[in-house]
């Protein structure tokens, strides 16, 4: 994993807006209808290309294939996997609950929106295992070739892959006798694809939304008690599940859930640190740019990383359209390098991903790019202020 020596690097969190004719696939298949596979294949390959370069062009140090050839950022594995079908509800937000009048608007975006999803996912209806790694290596060797088309594109790739935990919440044990037998089922599973991600030569990050969304979701009017409780199994699952992989190749992502929503019922971060340091990796990705938590960098002076991880500190927000000055995004940079008493274990990177689930971005892709810039040009004053480079 690469550390800032010379300059404040920077990465983001995974998902890119994909192409309005490559969501419309998307979308149309999880609605159940046949689609054309060799379009969605043609289209998810033009679409990685395109991406590489615009990160490139954008100022990304550390990126990724942006997604592109999946649908959504976990709801992909119900086509590599055995066990999920139907669909289920989602629990409400307990946030957006306490406002109806905002519930009512978002209810009425989202309808008017041609987007996938996450909140009717599959449920568990069998046994789980990973039962076609096709898509796995196919989408691992044609992130390596756009790699191979453009030498020296990224200081380093990464690719991600989501939380044993977040499917085991959001996708709904309906076979297994016990929540921890279906959990421990998810992390073997995926165990494969970790792993083929960096025997691939890359970077790992694992998404984990439900290390910090889940309190105010499945836990909601339950004990915060109970909730850690779900933390600490989730984070022995990623353990155990990473087992073969060099602590230093993987990265953990954690945020409070992708929508703009009130998150006055977010569990803070000095709850559930404490926690995440016990996962065995390299690094950690999270946010410090919504208004919510853009004071939480603090807990890092309180919870420190040890002495070998990195932290991808969240300096843009991906759910508003303002357009970050750099000036801000230094300021941001420089808090959390004074928290973590060395900048060059600290990375700029985004709060969360701008397209989580195809058709979902709340921000245009023009945007997005402006804002990545911005955030590669904050990155070069911190650098300079921090004595980098």
């Amino acid at each position: 994993m690469q550390w800032s020596n010379e300059r404040i690097l920077t990465t983001h969190t995974g998902s890119l807006p994909r192409p309005p004719e490559l969501v419309r696939l998307y979308v149309e298949r999880a609605r159940g209808a046949a689609i054309d596979r060799a379009e969605l294949d043609r289209l998810g390959k033009a679409a990685l290309g395109g991406i590489v370069d615009k990160q490139i062009e954008a100022g990304i140090d550390i990126g990724n294939n942006g997604e592109q050839q999946r649908e959504a950022f976990f709801l992909y594995v119900r086509h590599r996997m055995s066990g999920f079908g139907g669909s289920w509800q989602r629990w409400p937000r307990g946030d957006v609950e306490r406002y109806p009048l905002l519930k009512a608007q978002m209810a009425q975006m989202l309808a008017a929106r041609e987007a996938v999803g996450n909140y009717q996912p599959p449920k568990a209806v069998g046994e789980v295992r990973y039962v076609d790694d096709s898509e796995l290596k196919a989408e691992c060797a044609d992130f390596q070739a756009a790699l191979d088309e453009r030498p020296g594109a990224f200081v380093e790739p990464f690719m991600t892959a989501p939380s044993p935990g977040i499917i085991a919440a959001a996708m709904k044990n309906e076979f297994y006798d016990t929540d921890a037998a279906y959990l421990a089922a998810v992390a073997t599973a995926l165990q494969i694809e970790y792993e083929a991600i960096v025997k691939s030569g890359f970077l790992l990050q694992l998404d984990c939304p439900d290390l910090a969304l889940e309190r105010h979701l499945t836990y909601n009017e339950r004990p915060l008690s109970e909730f850690l409780g779900f933390v600490e199994r989730v984070v022995e699952a990623i353990n155990q599940a990473i087992i073969n992989v060099p602590r230093d190749r993987v990265r953990l992502h954690v945020c409070w859930g992708n929508y703009e929503g009130p998150h006055d019922r977010d569990v803070d971060l000095a709850d559930i640190l404490p926690i995440l340091e016990k996962a065995n990796v390299g690094g950690f990705v999270l946010p410090f740019a919504n208004p919510r938590h853009q004071h939480e960098w603090r807990v890092l002076q309180k919870f420190p990383l040890a002495d070998d991880q990195i932290i991808v500190a969240g300096v843009i927000d991906d759910l508003t359209g303002f357009v970050e000055h750099p000036e801000v995004v230094a300021d941001r940079i420089e808090n959390v390098a004074r928290a973590v008493g060395d900048p060059k274990r600290v990375m700029a990177g985004t709060d969360c991903g701008f397209d989580t689930s195809a058709g979902m971005g709340r921000v245009t892709e023009d945007v997005v790019w402006a804002k990545l810039k911005a955030m590669a040009d904050g990155a070069k004053i911190a650098s300079g202020r921090l004595g980098l480079g």
